[in-house]
């Protein structure tokens, strides 16, 4: 009798025992499952960081065929060639920088201005150079509606949190001297009541050196890209995308 009741006993207790032990490795797995997922947190979390410390501005070039290599490869462009400059310089504010190339030949004011929100919704970048205007005054476009679109890019740009800086323009004497001289204000009459930089025109002294120049003389040829990549370096991404 007593040797039934002390087996009964035993087996109660071992039956616990086990549940107890099941019970406690259910809890460890539960606790161990926790800890990894709270590690793989905290690692994204930390990677996260680090990518944001290392990522650059992102700067959009929104312009017409000066900017889109026209007549020459994508390569051998001035955009490009500054990307690369940037890439290989041993300031990692600079060598971080990215740069998006949206320039289309021929691309006027009007393009510009229904392409922007598009742009700025889909690279989100930190700063935005406006080089349009050119194909504006080529075809004789109202200065009135010129400046118009230039404001309202500036708009734009600005509602987004972005920084912009304008591209002063020059175009030939092809509708005379007065629409001419309009022209050339426009561009620093904006940038001024707007309260935003403007950045000098990349081919004044190139345009003097007909061997830097293409055929049509509106055009730079691909040994006078490397020479627009240092002049906006210096010009542009130094001094305004730095500041």
């Amino acid at each position: 009798m007593f040797t039934v009741l002390l087996n009964n006993l035993l087996s109660k207790a071992c039956r616990a025992s086990a549940q107890y032990l099941r019970l406690l490795c259910y809890a460890l797995i539960v606790i161990c499952t926790q800890l990894h997922a709270a590690s793989d947190q905290l690692s994204e979390h930390q990677q996260s960081i680090d990518n944001s410390s290392q990522a650059g501005k992102v700067v959009l070039v929104l312009g017409d065929s000066l900017s889109a290599a026209y007549g020459l490869t994508q390569e051998q462009g001035w955009v490009s060639l500054l990307q690369d400059v940037l890439a290989q310089h041993n300031n990692p504010d600079l060598a971080t920088i990215k740069i998006i190339n949206a320039s289309i030949s021929g691309e006027t004011t009007d393009g510009g201005l229904a392409r922007l929100t598009r742009l700025l919704h889909q690279h989100q970048p930190t700063d935005v150079l406006i080089e349009l205007g050119g194909n504006d005054g080529l075809q004789g476009h109202s200065i009135k509606k010129l400046k118009t679109n230039l404001r309202d890019m500036i708009k734009q740009t600005l509602a987004a949190k972005t920084q912009v800086a304008v591209q002063q323009m020059q175009i030939p004497t092809n509708y005379g001297a007065r629409y001419n001289n309009m022209f050339m204000n426009a561009f620093s009459q904006v940038a001024t009541e707007s309260q935003v930089p403007l950045v000098p025109f990349f081919l004044t002294d190139i345009a003097l050196q007909p061997e830097l120049m293409q055929n049509d003389g509106i055009h730079p040829t691909a040994e006078a890209q490397p020479l627009i990549a240092q002049f906006m370096l210096d010009n542009w991404i130094i001094p305004l995308v730095l500041r």
